[in-house]
């Protein structure tokens, strides 16, 4: 049996970002690491129908950044 009083859940941290959703119109737009078949991507999606307005690849490991990632022509 699961206790859910000292269970905890993990949240991606979400920043809002200016402008509009070309699918909906809205202005409820955020910025957010996903993980996906194709690695770690930081995207802009509308929180209201859910389009993606943009998809950056980010770090190899998602959170958790290699010396690597950070030196600049470094290859992915």
């Amino acid at each position: 049996m699961r206790n859910h009083a000292t269970s905890h859940r993990l949240y991606a941290e979400r920043t809002r970002v200016e402008g509009v959703c070309p699918q909906c119109g809205t202005g409820e737009l955020a910025r957010y690491p996903v993980n996906s078949e194709g690695g770690w991507f930081m995207v802009v999606k509308c929180q209201e129908c859910l389009h993606s307005v943009s998809r950056e690849p980010w770090n190899r490991l998602g959170p958790i950044a290699l010396l690597v990632d950070t030196i600049e022509g470094a290859s992915k």
